[in-house]
């Protein structure tokens, strides 16, 4: 569910027109649904209210501090995966209480901040890491808290690059020696090792891959408890699908609970989540505008104003985003956003940008309408993984941030300039 609607035939992010805040923006530009961020945090904490979750919303989705930081006055932690993160989330008045702090490669640095910072907890990637974050600690005269991430050999069933809980990625420990490693670091002094964490991959829109690793992980788990192991918590990680290409592609997080509460509950140890996509990526739109329309061959081709610098996410992963004009014709005001939607009067085309690669595309062979020069155009599902992963390439400014919140909309990021593009090279 979102807050982007099409009322008297042209789209309203909640209750301001699209067409309004480009104007008054310009494009391209990230607008945000406030009411949508909050709406998809609270299904996730209601859903699994009756576990008691520690709720850490992932920041590397979308991290701009506002965003951040009503989040947190909701009562939300954060999963972290940078010191960088780590300052975003403390300057959005994160709890460190409710920190999480994830990721193969953090270096020393990183770590002694965390640490100082008092987060609850890291997740533990490698026996190297474990090794070096109970030195550092001990370094520092104080006692780290650590889960150790597993992978429990499951298939995602979602994109190649961004499966995470099979063996062959370069996360976590194999779940055939985890018990060793709990065994191998069972007295550490310095290190806490006091529960167990895993993230399979995202986007996930099955429930099935979550029902079969949680049945291995709180089976590990009852093994570590029996060998006397004091585990307080799993941190299930986060990863449900959203729909990109319609309603019904990706369960929502109402039917993972429902199968996954049976499993956790009575369990002696608490749950952590984090989800990121989940909470954001509804939330956001990218609007832009048509620049020209050319021919090549058979082909026919929108050039827009946003690129993949700004979303890179189609020529990366392949990903679909639903797109369409913000002000359509009356025969095409889209019921729902789905990729079967066929257009009336429509034509087949690619949607590309300015830059200077094959791969710029937001669409490749897409049934639009009929489009010309000064259009707006909405790219859905663009809350997540989108401005966060946006460059400079080309040397293109990175675009204007938004907020709407009701009848009200205010710049959360403003765009950057060209003195922007060359000041870090100012020494």
């Amino acid at each position: 569910m979102d807050y982007f609607t099409y009322k008297n035939g042209e789209l309203y992010c909640e209750e301001v027109p699209a067409e309004k805040i480009a104007r008054d923006v310009g494009t391209p530009a990230f607008v945000y649904s406030k009411a949508t961020f909050l709406h998809h945090y609270r299904q996730i904490a209601e859903a699994f209210a009756v576990l008691k979750p520690t709720i850490c919303y992932s920041i590397k989705v979308c991290g701009n501090i506002h965003i951040c930081r009503f989040l947190a006055e909701e009562g939300c932690g954060f999963d972290v995966t940078s010191g960088g993160e780590l300052f975003r989330a403390l300057k959005a008045g994160g709890d460190p209480r409710k920190i999480i702090y994830a990721g193969v490669g953090k270096t020393d640095a990183e770590i002694v901040d965390a640490i100082n910072a008092g987060i609850a907890a890291f997740n533990l990637e490698s026996e190297e890491e474990i090794e070096n974050i109970d030195r550092l600690a001990g370094s520092l005269g104080k006692t780290a808290v650590g889960a150790i991430r597993i992978n429990p050999d499951v298939d995602p069933k979602t994109h190649a690059k961004t499966a995470t809980g099979k063996k062959e990625t370069k996360f976590g420990v194999d779940i055939e020696r985890a018990g060793r490693v709990f065994e191998q670091y069972r007295n550490l002094k310095n290190l806490h090792v006091a529960g167990v964490h895993i993230h399979i991959g995202s986007p996930v829109n099955e429930i099935q891959p979550y029902v079969e690793a949680v049945g291995k992980i709180t089976a590990l788990i009852d093994e570590l408890i029996e060998r006397g192991h004091r585990i307080e918590w799993f941190d299930m990680g986060g990863g449900f699908g959203v729909n990109y290409e319609g309603p019904d592609q990706a369960r929502p997080v109402t039917e993972h609970a429902r199968a996954l509460i049976p499993l956790l509950k009575d369990k002696p140890y608490r749950l952590a989540l984090e989800p990121g996509r989940y909470v954001a990526g509804n939330a956001g739109i990218l609007l832009t505008r048509v620049l020209y329309r050319k021919t090549g061959g058979q082909k026919k081709f929108v050039i827009v104003d946003a690129g993949m610098n700004d979303l890179i996410r189609p020529t990366l992963y392949e990903a679909y985003h639903f797109i369409w004009p913000v002000k359509p014709d009356a025969g095409n005001v889209p019921a729902q956003r789905s990729r079967s939607l066929e257009p009336r009067g429509g034509e087949i085309v690619d949607v590309v940008g300015p830059i200077c690669e094959s791969g710029d595309y937001l669409a490749r062979n897409r049934p639009l309408p009929q489009t010309r020069r000064g259009d707006l155009l909405a790219v859905f599902t663009a809350g997540a993984y989108s401005f966060a992963m946006s460059s400079n390439y080309n040397n293109r400014p990175r675009a204007p941030e938004v907020l709407v919140d009701g009848d009200q909309f205010r710049i959360i990021r403003r765009r950057e300039t060209m003195d922007d593009l060359i000041a870090p090279e100012m020494v």
